[in-house]
């Protein structure tokens, strides 16, 4: 199909599932649709393992929005779709190049829609055009347009047969709903790639070149290449030192020091926040001192295994938090927080490993980032895929901790367990949970959200 087949045809899609509608089944159904018309367009493409991988997880994402049509399924959808369709049309440019082209793209489509030779068949008027214009449309249409007259005089139930009918249509919401699906339509088929991102794709790589392995420039303009490394293994030796106090002072607090119980949950949060900022600014340091040639500079070797005890110190702090972490938990039960904090200390401790991976591989600093990226998008997927709320109130209610009314209350899909412990509130028109779970199930088939067809509450 040609793009602007493509574009019509999704947006005629679009228009059929949102008019009038609200957000539920319609994205998933979409979604699908696209994920579709992207597959039969590109079939030979899918040879490739990766791109195979994204058509699972599309798939499943457009289901879990369908499901669940929360944020983190609609971004584990919106990414799924994008990152394979830029993969298929893009095989030899890194993804991560999808993160500002997405930004550059939604801006630029607005001014690139009246670029109508981008999307647009070339297509010559000519003679023979003008005679099948006229022979098949114009002249029919005339005569239809007079016996029609004059029939509609000689019967009025002829007349009513195409007059008698009221066609219910909001055109202003018609004329949002057609700009927005042609938009996205355009957008998605018809995205702009600039050269410079085909030109400055191979910085993204993650082995260094030939020619980059002999170039051993120092940072600074001032410091020669051997003032910088020492510079270097200065600063880290005192980083691991300052490290290894913050690891022992940190862990007495957390283990050791009697805190109140109303200040621990602000003092587990800062403290976690503290490891995951050190761990950041620990990745930043490794990126700083092993760019460029200086990774495969035969006199870094002290410089090398400072930065590698710096890493694994830095790892034990995540250990550190993890295990208070999930001491807090057992004190006081499961929140969507806490959840959170060890996914970004799995993170966390990804990002070390690909930065150690770096330091003995001798890789570029866009290796680390080109492995996050693919981290970051599986635990958007993780998110989606996982009834959270659920998992939290069953295990808090196994072990008696965190089950206060409003708590759970505040969990998502969580609603059998919540009325089942308090089944007086499922006639509480006035509770909050009651009243999106009404309004749910009393919308239109193809605005439904799944879950809420499921519950039986009975």
């Amino acid at each position: 199909m040609k793009k602007y087949h493509l574009i019509l045809v999704s947006s005629l899609v679009f228009i059929l599932l949102f008019y009038k509608e609200t957000i539920g089944l319609n994205v998933g159904v979409f979604g699908l649709f696209l994920l579709g018309l992207v597959s039969y367009n590109n079939r030979s493409k899918f040879k490739d393992s990766l791109n195979r991988m994204l058509f699972g997880t599309s798939f499943l994402s457009c289901v879990a929005f369908a499901w669940y049509a929360d944020f983190a399924s609609f971004l584990a959808l919106f990414l799924s779709l994008v990152f394979l369709q830029f993969r298929v049309q893009n095989q030899e440019l890194k993804i991560i190049q999808v993160i500002p082209l997405l930004f550059l793209n939604g801006i630029t489509s607005l001014g690139r829609v009246l670029m109508f030779s981008q999307y647009l068949p070339k297509r010559e008027i000519n003679n023979d055009f003008a005679k099948k214009l006229i022979a098949y449309f114009v002249i029919p249409a005339v005569f239809l347009a007079l016996f029609f007259i004059v029939y509609s005089f000689g019967s009025n139930h002829f007349s009513s047969l195409f007059t008698d009918y009221y066609f219910d249509i909001n055109l202003w919401i018609l004329f949002v709903i057609s700009s927005l699906g042609f938009y996205i339509s355009f957008t998605f088929w018809n995205y702009w790639i600039p050269e410079v991102c085909y030109e400055k794709n191979k910085l993204l790589a993650n082995n260094f070149n030939d020619e980059a392995k002999l170039q051993n420039q120092s940072t600074f303009s001032f410091l020669d290449i051997d003032f910088e490394r020492r510079s270097g293994e200065i600063t880290l030796f005192f980083l691991n030192v300052l490290l290894l106090i913050f690891i022992v002072t940190y862990n007495y607090e957390q283990f050791f020091e009697v805190v109140e119980k109303s200040k621990l949950s602000a003092d587990t949060h800062e403290r976690v926040n503290a490891v995951i900022f050190s761990i950041v600014m620990a990745i930043g340091v490794i990126l700083f001192y092993f760019k460029g040639g200086f990774n495969f500079d035969e006199k870094a070797k002290n410089l090398k295994q400072l930065a590698k005890m710096w890493i694994i110190l830095n790892a034990v702090l995540i250990v550190s938090a993890v295990i208070k972490n999930t001491e807090y938990i057992s004190h006081f039960g499961l929140t969507y927080k806490r959840l959170g904090v060890y996914a970004f200390l799995g993170l966390a401790i990804v990002g070390l490993w690909y930065s150690f991976l770096k330091i003995v591989k001798q890789k570029t600093n866009a290796f680390l980032f080109n492995q996050m990226l693919w981290y970051f998008y599986g635990l958007i997927l993780l998110c989606s895929y996982v009834n959270w709320g659920n998992l939290i109130s069953n295990y808090n209610i196994s072990v008696n901790k965190g089950i206060d009314k409003e708590f759970l209350g505040s969990l998502n899909y969580n609603d059998e367990i919540y009325y089942g412990l308090y089944p007086e509130e499922s006639n509480d028109l006035d509770n909050g949970k009651t009243e999106e779970l009404s309004e749910y199930q009393n919308v239109n088939f193809i605005s439904k959200v799944l879950y809420y067809e499921t519950l039986d509450l009975k």
